[in-house]
């Protein structure tokens, strides 16, 4: 699967992935989403980024959540 708004740099945010190459890297975005924020209240609040961005960072998610087996300990 190819992403072109995820991009990663080992000069930018140390080499995570970030939204198009801006310093804002996509766990960043993730953990917003995670605690509720909406993407009009991100969008807002972070005007450099676009619905898109939100859109494929959530595909990057689940892509690598089908691609890595965690196993918990019990």
């Amino acid at each position: 699967m190819k992403f072109a708004r995820i991009t990663v740099d080992p000069n930018v945010c140390t080499g995570k992935p970030c939204i198009r190459g801006l310093r804002f890297p996509v766990s960043r975005l993730l953990g917003l989403l995670a605690s509720g924020e909406t993407k009009e209240t991100i969008l807002k609040a972070y005007p450099y980024l676009e619905a898109e961005d939100i859109d494929e960072t959530l595909r990057f998610a689940a892509f690598l959540a089908e691609e890595e087996t965690v196993e918990f300990s019990r």
